[in-house]
């Protein structure tokens, strides 16, 4: 195992992939996977068939919280049409500190799952991007910039307890 594999956040997202009975290949990448160009060159594999975690900041009873969109490499999310079908004003822009604060990931290695908030795993709202369907697999990050995991579309669904959404018009 390489030092990125056993990660501490590649170890959490493993467990929670394990808990939820989904087999996956985890593997590393010997270069960066911070895009998803990026990444679909490393595994060489079309740029939508990766499942790029965007973190955005939406208003709640609660105070702000964080929305992720799962959304297919090939897409740029379309913030109106996805808070008009959620019924909230806006989807903030969401920095790299609150992204590490609700999700204990720096940007690049945000896993759809896995997520530290407080010191417990934390699922937030999630919209799953209905694109990736149409692949057989996908590749999302794994906790790491340098680790990935494959998933297909319905476990993604599972594993995030998300919402299938037409995020961005073709």
């Amino acid at each position: 195992m390489t030092a990125q594999t056993e990660h501490a956040s590649v170890k959490r997202v493993r467990t929670e992939l394990e808990s939820h009975g989904v087999a996956t290949e985890i593997r590393h990448l010997s270069d960066t996977a911070r895009t998803a160009v990026d990444a679909a060159n490393v595994l060489e594999v079309e740029v939508g068939q990766i499942a790029s975690s965007i973190v955005f900041k939406i208003d709640t009873d609660q105070g702000e919280r964080p929305l992720l969109v799962v959304t297919s490499g090939r897409h740029r999310v379309d913030t109106a049409m996805v808070a008009t079908a959620l019924g909230v004003p806006k989807l903030g822009r969401a920095d790299a500190d609150f992204v590490r604060l609700w999700s204990g990931f720096a940007i690049g290695g945000v896993s759809p799952v896995g997520w530290l908030h407080d010191g417990e795993v934390f699922q937030p709202q999630t919209i799953v991007d209905t694109a990736l369907s149409e692949y057989a697999v996908v590749w999302g990050a794994c906790g790491h910039t340098h680790v990935v995991c494959s998933l297909d579309f319905d476990s993604l669904l599972k594993i995030t307890a998300g919402t299938a959404l037409t995020v961005a018009a073709d």
